[in-house]
């Protein structure tokens, strides 16, 4: 087994093994070092958003002291969910190397098949309302003329 990949697997038993989550790890590497390494823990935080990619993107972003991590890899045990893949897309990770298929989660309780859903039809999924669109754009407006700004 690839050696990152090793190291996102025992993240996932290990995360599964103090009911913590369910079994998927993940790990960020940078110039051949480790830099986070985390696993699921949407039971043990009740955060649905507490997912291994989520998890190492966090960590690696705190160490590392900046959002950008696009000298980075992804390693994880699992092909990433739709909210996992657009953070690793805001966190601009080039290569993410992944283990089991969106069929293999399927199988085992994870179907993402919503999502996918939602994002080739937004309507048949949720309820989606504008509602005091003007007043909001002008957040917008502000934002442009802040002349501190940093884009991400």
């Amino acid at each position: 087994m690839n050696r990152w990949m090793q190291i996102a697997h025992d993240e996932a038993l290990r995360g599964m093994g103090s009911d913590e989550g369910g079994p998927f790890g993940a790990v960020i590497v940078c110039n051949g070092d480790l830099i986070a390494a985390a696993h699921n823990r949407v039971l043990s935080t009740n955060d649905p958003t507490a997912h291994a990619e989520m998890g190492a993107i966090r960590l690696a972003s705190e160490k590392l002291g900046r959002f950008d991590l696009s000298d980075c890899t992804l390693y994880t045990t699992c092909y990433p969910c739709p909210m996992c893949m657009g953070a690793i897309l805001w966190a601009r990770i080039p290569t993410v190397y992944y283990g089991a298929t969106e069929e293999d989660a399927a199988r085992g309780g994870f179907d993402d098949e919503r999502f996918h859903t939602f994002i080739a039809d937004p309507g048949t999924v949720l309820d989606l309302r504008v509602i005091d669109g003007e007043k909001n754009r002008e957040l917008f407006d502000r934002w442009l003329e802040k002349e501190n700004r940093k884009l991400y």
